[in-house]
């Protein structure tokens, strides 16, 4: 058990990591801002759901050049890839967020935060979700040597 977990857990992990931050700051600031700054806050669940997935898609292009090259060093061309790539990012942001959303309403149901702090903590929560899941369709699937 150990040694699968090593096997995953190596220096791609790690390099993913580092893409990560490059991924975070650029997406969080997308996010955030437009969920607070740009009061998409006000709009409910679509707001929710517009402000997280500004995220991707921003950070998404970024996480692809970055780790096609950097974390995994795929040397892959055309299209294959690409779409790989896509389905993974979308696979991983509709899983990680459509289980947060509830998951953080049950947990803090009841506890009297207003819409707008629930609605942070749960893309919080999201992202972390996200980014466990998103390694391993990377690593597994997206960029794996076929």
């Amino acid at each position: 058990m150990m040694d699968k977990l090593k096997k995953i857990f190596d220096p791609t992990f790690f390099r993913f990591l580092a893409v990560g931050v490059v991924n975070t700051l650029v997406g969080y600031g997308v996010m955030f801002g437009l969920y607070n700054l740009a009061g998409l806050h006000r709009w409910g669940d679509t707001g929710y759901w517009l402000s997280s997935a500004a995220n991707y898609v921003v950070g998404s292009i970024v996480s692809f050049f970055l780790n096609k090259h950097f974390t995994f060093h795929n040397r892959e061309t055309g299209a294959g890839v690409v779409v790989r790539f896509v389905v993974n990012i979308s696979l991983c942001y509709l899983l990680a967020y459509g289980l947060a959303k509830p998951a953080v309403g049950w947990a803090l149901g009841g506890i009297g935060l207003t819409p707008q702090l629930q609605g942070n903590l749960t893309m919080l929560f999201g992202s972390g979700l996200f980014v466990l899941l998103n390694y391993l369709g990377q690593r597994f699937f997206a960029f794996k040597s076929w």
